[in-house]
């Protein structure tokens, strides 16, 4: 198996990320945007994932933090691509259902090549400490868009808007983790029929 990782870096005049990704990893983080509960929620992926995840970025946030998640979505999506390159081995889909006290959450994903995205939370509370709940859309939405990753997000059960959001964290890393998996079984075969993803 290749060394399945990725370091990318993106500066604009908004944001400026710094970010290395292993796929192989062991669940290792170190994770700095400025945004707490954004760095709490990726530290769920990485964890949960078992990849190893590096960020570092700045930005903006005196205006708010949109461009600081937004771009963290990119990057870690196009970090995602880079890494698996041309996916053979692949297990390809990913499922994952994880509870959060009340909350529950489902992500099921798959690394298609085609990005789409379906994101179905309820979240009662605008608000996770600085965090402005709806970037949580914004950030699935680069994620999945520079992964060229179909991905399902949707929400069963859940009262509390920080337990459905990190039942969503979760379940992403989970459903990453099974989906980015070597299957002994394919050899350096693809995972479709079209010989392609």
């Amino acid at each position: 198996m290749s060394n399945r990782s990725a370091c990318i870096s993106r500066e604009t005049k908004e944001t400026q990320i710094n970010l290395e990704l292993n796929m192989d990893g062991t669940g290792d983080y170190e994770i700095a945007t400025g945004v707490g509960f954004f760095d709490h929620m990726l530290t769920h992926i990485a964890k949960h994932g078992m990849l190893d995840l590096q960020v570092q970025a700045t930005g903006d946030t005196e205006v708010d933090a949109h461009h600081i998640v937004e771009d963290v979505g990119i990057v870690l999506g196009q970090a995602i691509a880079q890494a698996l390159g041309d996916k053979r081995g692949i297990v390809r889909y990913g499922f994952a259902l994880c509870p959060m006290d009340e909350a529950l959450v489902g992500v099921a994903l798959d690394l298609s090549g085609r990005s789409y995205l379906n994101f179905d939370l309820q979240l009662p509370a605008a608000q996770v400490g600085e965090f402005d709940t709806e970037l949580a859309l914004e950030f699935f939405r680069a994620l999945a868009a520079n992964a060229e990753m179909t991905l399902h997000i949707w929400q069963q059960y859940g009262g509390n808007t920080h337990h459905i959001l990190e039942a969503a964290f979760k379940a992403f890393g989970r459903a990453l983790d099974e989906a980015t998996r070597i299957d002994p079984r394919r050899a350096d075969d693809l995972p479709s029929t079209k010989g392609t993803l």
